[in-house]
């Protein structure tokens, strides 16, 4: 983001380049021209990664702020997505991700509309919309696939793909939300791991009603179908994420990382020996680590007797 002084730079700089030496209609015309140009680079970034700073270090918060449309996902925002998932991926520092939203009543929307758009269909055929469903599909898979805990903070609508976003999250914390899988509304179904991860979180038969049906339910029914970790009032789901991030920074990192493979690993073998033997595998790499030998020290430490004198 530019400060005020570099885009009053930027716009001095193009007015002395562009400066007509014509007609007052001419300099009403570049003014409007400039007052645009200054609009735009003031925008915010609609995809925000930042990390918290100390005593919150190691919990990175990746925000939408894309308010004009309640955060719908374009193909800008897909970009800007999977750049920050490769930063995550790369930050060895990163113990936990929130994901949140900037934009207040709207978690996500789902997919920017304007890809179904009239004006924009003729431009995307059939094959362009199928490739933006699999871009999309992709990045929530890669998203899912980060090795930290990913917790979705959703206060206001979680809807198509926005919901799908927070289904490829580890945990849900749900304030003033509501949520729901209209894609059948228009003829399509959940295209970005909708139909696959809904019934893995809540199990098959609710997940075929909400898809069948598309309709809306709230955190409170979120919550007792086991879509939502936690409901919370309205405003507060951000708090109590943090709280459970903060948990968790505590624990051994590569422990927490280990068991988010074994969970994740083991629920897509078919039999309970080869999950068995999954989280053996993981259990194995964790014995001679760094991480385990400080939190043995610790452990020990905590249960030293405390001489009294008496």
């Amino acid at each position: 983001m530019r400060s005020p002084r570099g885009l009053l730079a930027i716009s001095g700089y193009l007015a002395g380049r562009h400066a007509p030496a014509a007609s007052v209609s001419t300099t009403g015309h570049h003014s409007l021209f400039f007052a645009r140009a200054i609009q735009i680079l003031a925008q915010p970034e609609p995809v925000r990664l930042q990390e918290l700073s100390a005593p919150d270090s190691g919990i990175l918060e990746l925000r939408l702020e894309r308010p004009e449309v309640k955060n719908a996902i374009n193909w800008d925002v897909m970009r800007r997505l999977r750049s920050a998932i490769e930063k995550i991926q790369a930050d060895a520092a990163a113990k936990v991700v929130l994901v949140a939203s900037s934009v207040p009543g709207a978690f996500c929307a789902g997919a920017d509309l304007k890809v179904w758009s009239c004006s924009e269909r003729k431009l995307m055929g059939s094959s362009e919309v199928g490739e933006y469903a699999r871009s999309l599909r992709s990045t929530f898979s890669s998203f899912e696939a980060l090795p930290i805990p990913t917790i979705a903070v959703i206060e206001g609508a979680a809807l198509g793909g926005g919901l799908e976003l927070a289904l490829s999250c580890d945990l849900r914390i749900w304030g003033n939300a509501e949520l729901g899988l209209p894609e059948t509304g228009l003829a399509i179904i959940p295209g970005a791991g909708g139909t696959q991860r809904l019934p893995r979180i809540v199990g098959r038969s609710r997940a075929k009603e909400l898809i069948f049906t598309g309709r809306k339910c709230d955190a409170a029914e979120a919550v007792m179908m086991g879509l939502a970790n936690y409901c919370v009032p309205a405003g507060e789901a951000y708090q109590k994420a943090l709280d459970i991030a903060r948990e968790i920074t505590q624990k051994g990192p590569l422990g927490i990382r280990m068991a988010k493979k074994a969970i994740n690993q083991a629920m897509e073998v078919a039999d309970m020996s080869s999950a068995l033997a999954v989280e053996g595998e993981c259990y194995e790499q964790l014995l001679h680590t760094q991480d385990r030998l400080e939190a043995l020290a610790a452990f020990a430490e905590k249960r030293k007797p405390v001489y009294t004198g008496k």
